[in-house]
């Protein structure tokens, strides 16, 4: 357990949040965005900062498996939860399935939107184990990729769902 964080001039207190299965003690503002802390406090750099109004999906992270766009969520809101980042899916040796379909259809291009893309279709997985394509497009919907790498972010997303298992063209 590690203790990060105090800001000057803000009212502070103690907040306890689990992260990656790790407890971490941050002392910050309760209304401080759970974007900060991940960020600023504990290193994690996952969750990347887009538009600060939880519209782009960038700082997407998995809160009790959900997706949530951390950008606009207090920490105190996530006292007692469990949050997940992209660092907590797999590592280089074992990636999480997701991550391994995202590599293996080499679906990014600059990569700012991969964050959101990969914890949206985790998120999606994790609430339906067998989505259709239609499933899919819905759930990206919201996620924003400004270099045009769609096809190959929906091919990914198919092959973590399990319905591409045929090698790349």
């Amino acid at each position: 357990m590690a203790t990060v964080g105090a800001k000057p001039g803000m009212t502070q207190g103690t907040i306890r949040l689990t992260v990656n299965g790790r407890m971490h003690d941050v002392v910050a503002a309760p209304d401080t965005p759970l974007l900060y802390v991940l960020r600023n406090d504990l290193e994690l750099n996952g969750p990347k900062y887009g538009c600060g109004l939880g519209e782009c999906g960038t700082c997407t992270v998995l809160i009790d498996g959900a997706a949530a766009r951390s950008c606009v969520i207090p920490i105190e809101g996530c006292v007692g939860r469990g949050i997940t980042t992209l660092e907590g899916l797999g590592t280089r040796a074992a990636p999480d399935p997701v991550q391994a379909a995202f590599i293996e259809e080499q679906a990014a291009q600059c990569g700012y939107c991969l964050n959101g893309m990969i914890m949206t279709t985790k998120a999606l997985l994790n609430a339906n184990p067998h989505p259709s394509e239609a499933d899919v497009l819905e759930a990206l919907r919201y996620n924003l990729c400004r270099c045009g790498a769609h096809v190959e972010i929906l091919r990914a997303a198919l092959r973590a769902a399990g319905h591409l298992v045929e090698a790349r063209d």
